[in-house]
């Protein structure tokens, strides 16, 4: 089994994906947050910073491109590969209203014949590997069947599918019985991603999908990220790696140039997830949201850390 970790946009940038990789047991391959293409113009430097070779060293790191502009693609693609990237993921699932309403994200899904020109027209030049991550539709899962026979006529790397409609957000549950469809029918190798949060969430979808490749993990991850490790182990004892986890996602971006006070807000953002690994920190965590300085807030979380990561 393989295991990913999932985009998510301005939290899984590479101060945590180098933090995690370190301190934790490491994923198959890490996705990097979309990049947009600008007519014109080559990356923002967020982008540049979270791409940078030296950023992603000892990792299989796999940028995401959100555009329905094949050519936009193609340029992109062409900056990547001069870094070394071989593999690059086409988002066609983000459900975010500004994206959607562009038609990009899993806005694409709602125009198929589009879908499949830009997928023509981008395998009839690329020279990468191509993998897509998606949904199953936009409002129903009756869509999916069309959207996989798209999909289909394309030597995908992998088709990572989110079995919720983009109407769903991430509300509801994922539908395993589309999922099933996909598993079945797909004519690229199938990823799973969605709702996977501990041992018995995964072992119910092994137990249905045994011949599974791998699952992307995301919001699990976050919020405990010694998943992988329990996944593959079933251990869910605790250890002293948070804090060091926690403060080098703090020295990474300190050491980059960003202000203290944006760093705050980051640290919230990874602790809106972080602070469900630690259920009976709850006065503590309250804290942490009303922080106005990062060395309040870090000086609360190595609290959380020795009293209860050791329980």
């Amino acid at each position: 089994m393989k295991f990913y970790l999932a985009p998510l946009e301005g939290i899984t940038l590479y101060h945590m994906r180098n933090a995690y990789h370190h301190h934790f047991e490491p994923a198959d391959k890490y996705f990097v947050p979309f990049v947009v293409p600008r007519p014109k113009k080559g990356f923002s430097n967020r982008e540049r910073m979270d791409l940078l070779p030296e950023h992603n060293q000892g990792m299989m790191t796999v940028p995401q491109i959100l555009t329905t502009n094949a050519e936009d693609f193609l340029r992109i693609e062409e900056s990547l590969r001069q870094w070394g990237y071989e593999e690059i993921n086409l988002n066609a699932g983000c459900p975010s209203g500004t994206v959607v309403s562009k038609g990009r994200g899993a806005g694409m899904l709602a125009h198929l014949r589009e879908l499949d020109c830009f997928l023509q027209e981008l395998f009839a030049h690329t020279k990468a590997r191509i993998s897509v991550k998606t949904r199953i539709g936009m409002e129903s899962q009756e869509e999916f069947r069309e959207i996989l026979s798209v999909y289909n006529q394309y030597p995908l790397e992998e088709l990572i599918i989110h079995p919720r409609v983009r109407e769903q957000y991430y509300q509801g549950t994922p539908d395993w019985d589309c999922f099933a469809y996909a598993w079945e029918n797909s004519k690229n190798p199938v990823i799973y991603n969605g709702d996977i949060f501990s041992r018995a969430d995964y072992e119910r979808l092994t137990t249905r999908f045994p011949r599974l490749e791998g699952v992307m993990l995301g919001r699990g991850l976050l919020q405990e990220p010694r998943l992988i490790e329990i996944l593959k182990t079933g251990k869910t004892d605790r250890n002293r790696k948070w804090k060091d986890y926690h403060d080098e996602i703090i020295a990474s971006y300190l050491a980059a140039g960003v202000e203290s006070n944006h760093v705050l807000y980051k640290m919230k953002e990874i602790w809106f997830y972080l602070g469900v690994a630690f259920p009976e920190a709850e006065k503590e965590k309250k804290q942490i949201r009303k922080a106005q300085k990062l060395d309040d807030l870090q000086s609360v979380a190595a609290q959380i850390f020795a009293l209860y990561a050791m329980k």
